[in-house]
This record gives C-alpha cells, sequence and structure tokens, in this order.
C-alpha cells in the first residue's frame, strides 16, 4: 500500500523578470498584446524618443567640435616642435602648446562619452523583451510619464516552462522523511533524492498530466510558522499551468508491503478507540480494538489487532451485536473492485433475519 503525503501550495514563474523604464519620458506605444506569450527581443513598449535624439544630436555635434580643436592644436604642437628644438621659441609656449593638446584630447574623450550616453538613452526608449514568457498586464498606457525619479514598473514577463510549485511542509513531515532518506542511503541506496513523480493536483480536482521533481528546499524553518518551504518543477509545454495558481501536490512517502486494509466504514471510533467487527467461527460477531494506520481513498490500513485471511462486518453495524450470530454475505470492495484476498469484508443480516 502506498503511503502518500499531500501539501497545498501555489505556482510561480520559473523566472520572473520585471520590465521597468529605465529612462524619464512619455509613454508612446505599447507594443506587445497583455497577458500573451512574447519572445526574447520582442518590442514590448515605446518610449518619445525625440528629446534623446536631440541629445543625441547635441553630443555629435560636441564631439566635432572638439575633434576639430584636437586637430588645431595637434597642428600647433607639430609647428612649434622644430622652433623649440632650434630655440626659436620659448620653451613655454612650446610646453603650454602640448597641454592644450593633452586637454583637447581629454574634453574629446569627454565628448564621446557623452555622445555614448546620449545614444544609450535613446536606445533605452526602446524596450525589447529580455526572455520569452508569459507577459502581464501592462501597468502603464500609452501617454503616462514614466521613469521620474525611479524605474516606473511597466509589466512583468514569467518563464512558465517548466513552471514553479512551492509548498510548506511542517518541521515533523521533513524530519520523518529526511530519516527515511538517511535509512536509504544506510542501505546502500545510490540515490535517496526524490524522483519524478510527484503528482500535482489543480484547484479543479484533475490531476495534471506531467510529474514533478524536487528542485530546492529551504535554507532554514521558518520561525513564525514551524514549515520549511519546498520548491518543485513541474513541465508546462502547453502553458496551461499559469504562475499564481494554487493547488496540492501528491507524493508517495513510503510502500507498506503486505499491508492488510478494509473499508473506512467498517471502523468505528468511540472515544478514541478504533474497534472493527471480526466475524468469528460459527459466524458469531466478535468487537475488537485495533489500530489504524494511513488511508488510500476509501480503503484504511491495520497496523494492529487484525491478520489477512479474517472476515470484518461493513454493512450492518447497527445490526450486529457482540457474539450474536450473523449471516454474512460478500460485498464489493471500495471503488467498486472485488474484495482483494486476506481482507475479506462482509454485508451483515442477523441470523434468521
Amino acid at each position: 500500500m502506498p503511503v502518500t503525503m499531500e501539501l497545498v501550495g501555489q505556482t510561480a514563474g520559473s523566472k520572473d523578470v520585471e520590465i521597468r523604464a529605465r529612462v524619464e519620458g512619455y509613454l508612446e506605444s505599447v507594443n506587445f498584446r497583455e497577458g500573451d506569450f512574447v519572445k526574447a527581443g520582442d518590442l514590448l513598449y515605446t518610449i518619445d524618443p525625440k528629446p534623446f535624439e536631440a541629445a543625441a544630436s547635441q553630443q555629435r555635434a560636441n564631439v566635432a567640435t572638439m575633434q576639430a580643436k584636437l586637430g588645431q592644436a595637434e597642428q600647433e604642437v607639430a609647428r612649434l616642435k622644430p622652433l623649440a628644438e632650434q630655440q626659436a621659441v620659448s620653451r613655454r609656449d612650446f610646453e603650454n602648446s602640448v597641454s592644450a593638446r593633452d586637454a583637447a584630447k581629454a574634453q574629446l574623450d569627454a565628448a564621446k562619452s557623452g555622445l555614448e550616453g546620449a545614444q544609450l538613452s535613446l536606445g533605452y526608449t526602446k524596450i525589447a523583451a529580455p526572455i520569452s514568457g508569459l507577459a502581464d498586464l501592462s501597468r502603464v498606457k500609452p501617454g503616462n510619464l514614466v521613469g521620474r525619479g525611479e524605474s516606473t514598473l511597466l509589466t512583468t514577463i514569467s518563464v512558465v516552462d517548466p513552471i514553479y510549485f512551492t509548498a510548506n511542509i511542517s518541521e515533523a513531515d521533513y524530519l520523518r522523511l529526511a530519516e527515511k532518506r538517511v535509512a536509504a542511503i544506510a542501505a546502500g541506496e545510490k540515490s535517496a533524492a526524490p524522483k519524478a513523480d510527484v503528482e500535482l493536483v489543480l484547484a479543479s480536482g484533475e490531476v495534471y498530466p506531467y510529474k514533478g521533481k524536487l528542485d530546492a528546499l529551504q535554507r532554514a524553518v521558518d520561525p513564525k510558522t514551524g514549515t520549511l518551504a519546498a520548491r518543485l518543477t513541474f513541465p508546462n509545454p502547453n502553458r496551461i499551468i499559469r504562475p499564481g495558481q494554487y493547488g496540492r501536490i501528491r507524493f508517495v512517502v513510503e510502500t507498506l508491503n503486505g499491508a492488510v486494509c478494509i473499508p473506512q466504514k467498517a471502523v468505528q471510533e468511540l472515544q478514541g478507540v478504533q474497534q472493527v467487527v471480526v466475524v468469528a467461527a460459527g459466524n458469531k460477531a466478535e468487537i475488537r480494538t485495533v489500530k489504524m494506520g494511513p488511508r488510500l481513498g476509501e480503503l484504511w490500513a491495520v497496523t494492529e489487532g487484525l491478520k489477512a485471511g479474517e472476515t470484518v462486518v461493513v454493512e450492518g453495524l447497527q445490526k450486529v451485536k457482540p457474539g450474536g450470530e450473523v449471516a454474512p454475505k460478500p460485498v464489493e470492495a471500495a471503488g467498486g473492485a472485488p474484495a482483494p484476498a486476506g481482507a475479506e469484508t462482509k454485508a451483515v443480516e442477523p441470523a434468521g433475519k
């Protein structure tokens, strides 16, 4: 019998990239369909480029001016150098020309840097998708002023294949799983890492067709909740799962070999004591205290008090008296399947009725 664990959690994109305005200006256009899939390099937004084109033109003019000044300074140095060697001009005049040339070089470099900055700002007026993924709704509309004082958030792009699912596991359950892993390693298993066999149950109740696997575990237990966040990845080729959806993950913790299972409705609970009615020799009813284990669907595993091959009463419990004679009739097991061997179930009628 597989012993499963279920955890509630929420999906998130495996990459969530915020798209922000890096320059100040009026938004000219939104160039994508909101909520749709975009590819890396697709144009998303356009900010009015005219002020930045003007600034770039001004910087190009500054570069041209500085280049002319540098050329003039170099010609002056070339003219004074032979004269200085012949001592036809003062050494000071020559050194001043060299200093003027060096200053012109520095001014040209500064002008080129200004041009690069202006061209970079101009490039920021066209905002393209850095990654492929699902685009969120746009936070701004054409005509809005963006980028003033801070980098305005425009939208968010999420990579949804694979999709992340984050669930919180209690400290007790984590310790139980960790002990099983340590035991598996000690038993000589090559790998005790979780396999890709985690099921995702969607909010609709349907089981997601693709299996997931553990991706990462939070470093520390949250002292406020006493839980540990576990992140899993699920393939999402059709992009059906979107960030923010709630669901449940289900995975097998261990397998009970040779488990004795009975329908849950065969168990009576009174003041914390669990009991079943066993049909003993001579079709005599016997009340027996049992200890129950994990559940699977409508079946319940018996850990103590019942062994394979015994007959338990499933229906008609209200008619049965301890030591009374019953007329058992076989019933179908939970889920409409025949009763499994070693866990026979009976419907009961009092003898003579």
